[in-house]
């Protein structure tokens, strides 16, 4: 395994030699430079679809209102562009949460619904708050336990003791202060898995349905994101009862009260609806290609988010770069030698499904894909490359880096051959394939923390330079990928031995789309 950052001394036989056959490529990255710097679209597109769209949570009206979107604007930019059926889901509409503590005293709550929650009556439901025994033995003495539920509203995540990030415990606490700390948050996470998971159920999955089965009236949760006033906002797995997360710190009062034996009292309005059944969508675009039609690089980013916040990061600066880059492409490069595909994929928050739905749908396409660069990383400036187990990779992609505008790649590091990705964003659906499909990693901007499925996924954090910096590069690769004399090489490397099962690991087998919400539940 090859892992440095970029080298160009290794190729300057193979720069000279390329570029005296491409002698008008120079001009055309230039002009490319010049249309991303001088006549950006970005932060008009942002507030479009960010800003005005909205989040764009699968089976919504503002994610069909984002395929729709994204189809205008490439046919205004004179670029062939559809909305690709390729499945159904459940139309959900997200309405008012209110969720209040009533006894001991009156307090307004900070939070909201997860996704696809059941709503309540107009008068909502109240009820006391109750916490999950502490110390369970086993499934059997949970199993016991959970005739105590019925009629309450019960408390389902761990209590952290302070809403203080821990970066912010260690730049202001004495250091022994900020380790007991960090020892007693990791301690209370620790001790409440470990008690989950004696119950025989998960957090994740199965552990809310069982509330509601055994009677339970409400499902309280807090998925704080390490950051202040960051929480998760994911989806609901009750039927009928509402599942709403609240505030780390709204969270802590509750869980103190009940601890102290004060019997708080916690009223839910949710006024979500369920509509019916809608579509699901890819929307592709395409810039055919001219001496090697037949032959496709394609530009990847996901088109939906979770709708804690307004998807602004995840993945709507993706959307927004691979957008910004065929528009500039089809300015600058009308005629590209292989024909460039754009995917904004749906449903990629639930599992691929629109990426991996796209390569089941057209099977002719697998063998002549010459590359894939997909962009799910945040807002940040793109500084990581890896191979995807792809053996021969470095031979191509490390060229059209070296090809490419040295301001925008003097930081990337590269991990050549690399690991094929098992999961994790949409490439992954193409490397199971066996196709050359490679994530853009960007600087953090705490995004995992921050940003990455939060209620602060918001417009005022996109760093615009940043992404202009992202569609000079993007638009160079896809460039040197189509302008390639040869198709990329496919061989794969040899995997290692997994420590955990003593086996060689195999390469990732392509997965099955969830083409409905009732397979996906």
């Amino acid at each position: 395994m090859i892992k440095k950052t970029i080298i160009w001394t290794f190729v300057s036989i193979t720069v000279s030699s390329f570029l005296f056959a491409q002698s008008n490529s120079k001009e055309i990255l230039n002009e490319i430079e010049k249309e991303v710097y001088q006549n950006s679209q970005l932060e008009e597109m942002a507030v479009e679809l960010i800003d005005g769209i909205g989040p764009r949570l699968i089976g919504t009206k503002n994610m069909e209102n984002a395929h729709n979107w994204a189809v205008n604007k490439f046919k205004s930019w004179g670029i062939e562009s559809e909305n690709q059926e390729y499945g159904t889901w459940l139309e959900w509409e997200r309405g008012v949460s209110e969720i209040t503590m009533t006894y001991p005293r009156f307090q307004q709550l900070e939070g909201m619904q997860l996704a696809y929650s059941p709503n309540t009556s107009k008068k909502g439901v109240e009820a006391e708050v109750i916490i999950l025994p502490e110390n369970i033995k086993d499934s059997l003495e949970f199993a016991q336990w959970l005739n105590n539920v019925k009629g309450k509203i019960v408390l389902v995540s761990p209590y952290i003791p302070s809403g203080r990030p821990l970066h912010n415990w260690e730049k202001f606490a004495r250091e022994e202060t900020y380790i007991a700390m960090k020892t007693k948050i990791e301690k209370a996470k620790k001790e409440f898995q470990e008690n989950i998971k004696r119950t025989g159920y998960n957090t994740r999955y199965t552990l809310t349905p069982a509330l509601e089965e055994a009677g339970a009236v409400g499902i309280i949760m807090s998925y704080w994101s390490e950051e202040y006033g960051a929480q998760k906002i994911f989806d609901a797995k009750t039927k009928k009862i509402p599942t709403v997360d609240i505030s780390l710190e709204d969270y802590g009062l509750l869980y103190r009260l009940v601890q102290n034996e004060y019997a708080p009292k916690v009223k839910i309005k949710a006024r979500s609806k369920f509509k019916g059944t809608s579509k699901t969508w890819n929307t592709i675009a395409t810039i055919p290609g001219s001496t090697k039609s037949d032959e496709y690089v394609i530009l990847s980013a996901h088109l939906d988010s979770w709708d804690g916040g307004t998807g602004a990061t995840d993945n709507g600066t993706g959307v927004l770069t691979m957008m910004e880059v065929a528009r500039v492409l089809k300015k600058v490069y009308p005629n590209p030698k292989r024909t460039i595909i754009i995917g904004l994929w749906g449903g990629e928050e639930q599992g691929l499904n629109g990426s991996r739905a796209f390569i089941e749908d057209h099977p002719h396409l697998k063998d002549k894909i010459q590359v894939v660069f997909n962009q799910d990383s945040g807002t940040g400036r793109i500084v990581g490359l890896a191979g995807q187990g792809f053996l021969d990779a470095y031979d191509y992609l490390g060229r059209w880096l070296a090809l490419s505008q040295k301001n925008v790649t003097e930081e990337i590091e590269t991990d050549f051959p690399g690991y094929p990705g098992y999961r994790g964003s949409d490439h992954a659906a193409f490397v199971a394939y066996g196709i050359p499909a490679f994530y853009l990693e960007s600087k953090t901007w705490d995004y995992r923390t921050l940003t990455w499925h939060t209620n602060r996924d918001t417009y005022d954090k996109i760093v615009f330079d940043d992404l202009k910096n992202n569609v000079l590069l993007v638009a160079s690769l896809a460039y040197w990928a189509s302008e390639e004399e040869e198709q990329v090489s496919r061989r794969q490397r040899k995997l290692k031995i997994n420590e955990k099962t003593g086996e060689m690991d195999s390469w990732p087998s392509p997965g099955t789309p969830k083409r409905s919400f009732k397979e996906y539940k």
